[in-house]
């Protein structure tokens, strides 16, 4: 494959999987009867659409597929068939074995070949009477012995539209097709046809009087246009027994304007439309988008990146500067930082997408989930067009796909059980996102029986992990993080390997963010994550310690202070806390948390006290520098992780300083020492 091709068929597996979700999502809605009355021609579309990308790049299976599919949502479209659970089921199974061909396109790997069989029969089994077909009401103006009568035949008229050849569609190949239904005539119109000076090889002017006789099921006569109907005008008429069609012959040699007179223009709807070019403007006022890849993207934020670190330069060198001969380039440069500053973000907000295409994931889950394990759930969603950073969305998936796992099997009770408490049989999960300060704010709650406080403490008193004699809910719930800790009384597919939360925790933290619990006995649970918005650039405090920068996120200091010394407890080995209004919190100093030279002399130290997973920690350096922000470089694609320090950046004076990781530092850094 040429590489026009490769970058042809890598836009149709996006435009195809953004076109599952369209069908997934609208499935689902018209499950719960939620669905608006375009939705069912919204889902039709988005499988028409990927049907014809497939036929173009020559994916049978993927195309035979979604032939089957678009054939049953025909029917359910028209009101020739109800949107039965067994419909659904399969429709929606589809969705999955779609996916995973689309994966197989992608990476070139082998498709699933028992997958697309079962499916394949699913639909079958479907489409020829496990749901049985609803009979269409007849036109009001046609006897009733007519709406009753099968046609003979079908009279069809169809007219191209010039740019019908552009698309790859081709008349003949609809024809062969038709002639392989029945017997099959054609008669051409050329009354469109320009005279030949005028005439463009590559627009389609002939229009068509076809005739085909035998016992064909319209949709077989449909499928054969299912390719073009987007391109023609195109009109179907029964040949009905009760009613004798002339011969066909004399049919084709009807005047063109006759024939025309009962063409029918095919027009998708405006969801459908949608469906089918997610990423096509509108009107003329609507915005238009374009396609543009990740990396182009991320090249053009690390361009701007050191575009910033360029400017920091300057802005330093200027300094040294005397403000009356160089006011005019100080002024410069002044305009520069701020210009820098306004591209950065515009540039940064190119990357940012809604959490909605993280959540979009989430009714399918809840809905099979809750089947398999007998429970009713409604899932409320709020804040989708929160936006977050692309490469946040991609990392965040799946410790939310544990949380709403957890919470649907751990927290929400049976039916029964909620009856029996005075609840409704429903369940209500509810994940919401919204914007906090710097961060995001992502929580997942449910209304069931809550965390259970004297299950952990024994599960946890049995492991032999330490607890303080009297723990607070938050030391209580902070267990279930740690590995391999279950308190399920039983090992199932869904739970009780004691394999999850930690990795969630881990997962949270790698991106620079917080998770936390808050869970009453029998009123439910709710469980915090917070998060950056973006992981390019942050705010920070640059600190000296021991000759070298450092950078401390902004988002996580507290405040900074010069402690007397009596407000300074050592405790047993050579820790120290430090007593801030009457509280005392532990004390680092940072020079030995990174295996730097001790500071010479002794002198009341300087202290700056920060906060995360909702524990303070007073960290001792030599000066504070200032506030700046920063561009975030990663350490370990340049070097290896480093233990408390969560990426690097590139000063000014074109020195790299190291950023604090806080989260580690305040679970507990001692290890440092001794490595």
């Amino acid at each position: 494959m040429n590489m026009d091709m490769q970058r042809f068929q890598a836009v149709f597996l996006e435009e195809s999987r953004e076109g599952l979700d369209i069908m997934e999502a609208g499935l689902l809605a018209l499950e719960s009867g939620q669905g608006q009355p375009d939705t069912i021609h919204a889902v039709f579309r988005a499988a028409h659409s990927i049907k014809g990308g497939a036929g173009t790049f020559g994916l049978q299976t993927l195309a035979s597929l979604t032939h089957l599919l678009e054939t049953l949502l025909d029917e359910i479209r028209d009101g020739r068939r109800a949107l039965t659970a067994a419909a659904s089921d399969a429709m929606l199974n589809s969705v999955d074995v779609l996916r995973g061909l689309l994966g197989a396109v992608e990476s070139g790997g082998a498709e699933d070949a028992a997958a697309v069989g079962a499916i394949s029969a699913q639909l079958r089994a479907v489409l020829d009477g496990s749901a049985a077909p609803v009979q269409a009401a007849a036109p009001a103006a046609a006897p009733a012995a007519q709406a009753e009568a099968r046609p003979e035949g079908w009279r069809i008229g169809f007219k191209p539209q010039p740019g019908l050849f552009m698309g790859g569609n081709d008349p003949l190949r609809i024809f062969r097709e038709l002639d392989g239904l029945g017997r099959f005539s054609a008669t051409a119109d050329l009354s469109a046809l320009p005279e030949f000076d005028a005439l463009d090889p590559l627009a389609a002017h002939i229009a068509w009087d076809l005739g085909l006789i035998g016992e064909i099921p319209r949709a077989a006569v449909d499928d054969a246009f299912a390719w073009v109907e987007d391109e023609c005008e195109l009109s179907v008429e029964p040949l009905l027994p009760a009613a004798p069609a002339a011969p066909v012959a004399e049919a084709q040699a009807e005047p063109a304007e006759q024939a025309s007179a009962t063409v029918v223009p095919i027009k998708p709807t405006a969801d459908a439309a949608a469906a089918a070019s997610p990423a096509s403007g509108g009107d003329a006022q609507a915005d238009t988008t374009i396609r543009v890849s990740v990396a182009k993207v991320d090249a053009l934020i690390n361009l701007v990146g050191e575009l910033v670190i360029t400017q920091a330069m300057l802005q330093q060198a200027g300094g040294e500067f005397e403000a009356g001969p160089a006011q005019k380039l100080l002024a410069g440069l002044a305009q520069l930082e701020r210009n820098t500053r306004d591209l950065q973000e515009a540039v940064i907000g190119v990357r940012m997408l809604p959490v909605s295409s993280v959540f979009q994931r989430f009714p399918r889950l809840v809905r099979d989930l809750a089947g398999r394990l007998g429970k009713q759930v409604r899932l409320q969603t709020t804040g989708e067009s929160t936006e977050i950073d692309k490469s946040m969305i991609e990392k965040i998936a799946d410790p939310l796909v544990h949380l709403v796992r957890n919470a649907i099997d751990h927290g929400l009770e049976t039916p029964e059980d909620r009856r029996a408490a005075g609840k409704s049989e429903t369940g209500t999960l509810t994940l919401d996102a919204s914007h906090q300060g710097g961060h995001i704010l992502i929580e997942v709650g449910d209304d069931g029986r809550g965390l259970n406080r004297e299950r952990i403490i024994a599960k946890a008193t049995e492991r032999g992990l330490a607890l303080p004699e009297n723990p607070t809910d938050a030391q209580v719930w902070d267990m279930i993080f740690q590995p391999g800790f279950s308190t399920a009384a039983a090992v199932t597919d869904l739970s009780g390997r004691g394999v999850g939360m930690d990795v969630v925790r881990r997962n949270i933290q790698s991106l620079g963010g917080e998770v936390a619990i808050e869970s009453k006995t029998g009123g439910g649970t709710r469980i915090l994550v917070k998060l950056p918005l973006t992981l390019a650039i942050l705010d920070g405090m640059t600190v000296a310690v021991g000759g070298e920068t450092f950078v401390l996120p902004l988002n996580h200091v507290i405040e900074s202070l010069q402690p007397q010394a009596g407000d300074i407890r050592a405790v047993q080995g050579d820790g120290r806390l430090l007593r801030v209004r009457g509280d005392y919190i532990p004390m680092r100093d940072m020079r030995s948390l990174y295996r730097l030279p001790p500071a010479p002399g002794e002198g009341r130290p300087l202290v700056v006290v920060v906060e995360s997973e909702g524990r303070r920690i007073a960290l001792q350096v030599d000066a504070l520098l200032g506030q700046q922000q920063i561009v975030v470089k990663n350490l370990e694609s340049n070097y290896r992780k480093v233990q408390g320090v969560s990426g690097a950046t590139i000063l000014g004076d074109g020195r790299v300083a190291l950023i604090v990781d806080v989260g580690d530092i305040a679970r507990g850094m001692a290890h440092l020492q001794a490595a």
